[in-house]
């Protein structure tokens, strides 16, 4: 991020001013003035309105990336892949060509997901509203994710907590849990299957979640480096 500085021209100009040549020149005095203005430091709250204005903008991005549909399943980087405590499992019922219902349900935990993710922005903005201007300056001179960063330190079980309840109703509108109970039952009547039981709440609130905030910190550095990011006035104004 590059913040607004006195530049090597705006320096020139200041030792220019000091000649009583153009001290005298109501014009250049005037330009003078402006160029000053321009090139002074943000101030404390005005960097923080816009660390937050970045986060807020980035988040409805993120979930509005992760919420179309595909937007987990299409997606290499964020696509929720079965739990490993389910490869035996799964591994078994493709050798007996049940390999679609495989496919169907991670399908489905991936559809989850999505129908999820939209309901991430009240929480996002919430997390973002309660930043004080101490947690907003300590990013300031932080990594291209910093801000995320923090975000995820400081939120991610909040996240959880609030995802969870979201979570449990979209696998049951995408029909996640009867899939699931297909699969153990047939994977049950094979020989020497074993019986594991696997949350899958919880894995698939942490995977969300993930993929959230890694969209988030893809959003994060797209804001601090593309100028064509800065879709408002405080963003444009503050990473300058």
């Amino acid at each position: 991020m590059t913040w607004k500085t006195v530049s090597t021209g705006v320096l020139a100009l200041i030792l220019l001013a000091s000649c009583v040549e153009v001290q005298n020149n109501p014009q250049f005095s005037n330009w003078l003035n402006q160029a000053a203005m321009v090139a002074r430091p943000l101030d404390n709250e005005t960097v923080a309105a816009g660390l937050r204005e970045a986060l807020r903008v980035g988040s409805e991005r993120a979930a509005s990336s992760a919420s179309k549909a595909d937007g987990f399943l299409a997606n290499e980087a964020i696509r929720i892949e079965l739990p490993e405590s389910m490869d035996r499992m799964t591994g078994m019922l493709r050798t007996v060509g049940l390999g679609s219902l495989v496919d169907s349900f991670q399908v489905r935990l991936n559809r989850a997901a999505e129908a999820a993710a939209e309901e991430a922005v009240p929480v996002f903005s919430q997390a973002v509203k309660e930043m004080s201007l101490t947690d907003v300056m300590s990013i300031l001179h932080g990594s291209d994710t910093a801000a995320t960063d923090y975000f995820s330190d400081k939120t991610s079980f909040v996240l959880a907590q609030r995802f969870k309840p979201v979570i449990r109703q979209n696998m049951e509108q995408v029909g996640l849990y009867s899939l699931y109970a297909e699969l153990v039952q047939a994977y049950e009547t094979l020989p020497l299957a074993d019986k594991r039981a696997i949350n899958l709440e919880d894995y698939l609130t942490e995977k969300t979640r993930d993929g959230l905030f890694y969209l988030l910190a893809r959003e994060e550095e797209k804001i601090r480096r593309d100028p064509a990011a800065r879709t408002t006035e405080l963003l444009k104004k503050v990473f300058e």
